[in-house]
């Protein structure tokens, strides 16, 4: 069967239980030019899958894909959320109201308070000091300042009811996440063991149960994971000459959940086998290639987490800097090693040696 939006799921859950189900991609039983019509590629597909040359995608359980569809949704709840506070921020910024310059969360204790106020005096003609925090940087007097503003009661109304939406969202998102923990209890084990895992945190395990699942036989090897994850560049090359080593467009979901993994750990100083590492490679390759090397260095690390259920070890990452005690050079081995290094080798009478 080929994968067509969302119209291949009612038709997979009636098959699934009686017999096994192949989902192709349609880039991979794209049917010859000319004369296309939806008989003609049913009959293609049929020929090429009786000939087993169709791969299926990778289809997790019922569960999983259930989890899979809870997390995603709390991904959207997250995006309105982030996109109200844009608008909430847009209010102020329009009513000559800068509460960014003095408070680093404009939806903090304290920026909420001093905005509750604003709704009640829109003219700022209000003391701020009684509803600022003592642990804020910021004095009450520039805090003062940045209020001296006027609202309008258009932007008044509207800043009411994004908030309001705000609210709402966050009801929506913290009744989610109850439905998403009572169903993941089932993956405890392994959700326990993705978050040995350096940067991943409870709900960054679940998301990530919830896209690979927790059979790690589905996946050959842990490279086949990370190419179907998007994360190894693309195998384009003609007459010696490599086209493209773009990353792939797949995992969509995934693959910004381990960047943002990825951009925590590598500013720890926990864990130096990884930050080490990235380092390394952004000196040679830069930021953006360099993140997503330490991307496919914890997927790899999470395939065998899951595939052998031991915990996260960080010495079998850690290079041994140390030499060999009995290590030798010939002399043409340290001549080249010097240079290397940008020495220049030169005979007794100051002559460069070739």
């Amino acid at each position: 069967m080929e994968s067509t939006g969302k119209y291949w799921i009612p038709v997979y859950n009636m098959l699934e239980s009686t017999c096994t189900v192949v989902l192709a991609h349609p880039k991979y039983v794209k049917a010859i030019r000319g004369k296309k019509t939806d008989i003609r590629d049913a009959k293609w597909i049929a020929d090429i899958f009786k000939h087993d040359l169709v791969s299926g995608s990778f289809i997790p359980p019922f569960a999983i894909r259930q989890l899979r569809d809870l997390m995603r949704y709390r991904g959207k709840l997250t995006n309105f959320s982030v996109g109200e506070k844009n608008r909430a921020q847009n209010c102020l910024t329009v009513s000559n109201i800068k509460l960014d310059d003095v408070f680093s969360d404009v939806f903090g204790k304290s920026a909420s308070a001093i905005t509750d106020q604003l709704l009640l005096h829109p003219d700022g003609s209000f003391d701020v000091a009684p509803f600022m925090d003592r642990r804020c940087k910021a004095s009450p007097a520039k805090v003062q300042a940045a209020i001296d503003g006027l609202m309008c009661s258009e932007q008044a109304q509207k800043l009411k009811i994004i908030r309001s939406h705000m609210d709402s969202l966050e009801l929506c998102k913290s009744n989610l996440e109850s439905v998403i923990l009572s169903l993941a209890e089932q993956f405890l084990a392994q959700i326990e063991l993705v978050m040995t895992v350096p940067g991943i945190q409870l709900f960054s395990a679940i998301s990530i149960i919830a896209e690979i699942g927790v059979d790690m036989s589905v996946f050959p090897t842990a490279k086949h994971l990370c190419s179907w994850a998007g994360l190894v560049p693309q195998n384009n090359e003609s007459a010696g000459k490599k086209k493209s080593t773009r990353i792939a467009r797949s995992g969509a979901y995934i693959k910004p959940l381990l960047v943002q993994c990825a951009l925590t750990v590598c500013k720890s100083d926990k864990h130096p086998e990884i930050k080490n590492r990235y380092l390394a490679l952004k000196k040679r390759r830069g930021h953006k290639k360099a993140i997503i090397a330490i991307c496919r260095m914890l997927l790899t690390a999470i395939y065998a987490i899951l595939k052998k259920s031991e915990v996260y070890n960080p010495n079998l990452y850690r290079k041994v800097v140390s030499l060999p005690a009995n290590r030798a050079f010939t002399i043409e081995q340290a001549v080249a090693f010097v240079q290397r290094h940008g020495f220049l080798v030169v005979d007794s009478d100051g002559v460069i040696a070739s």
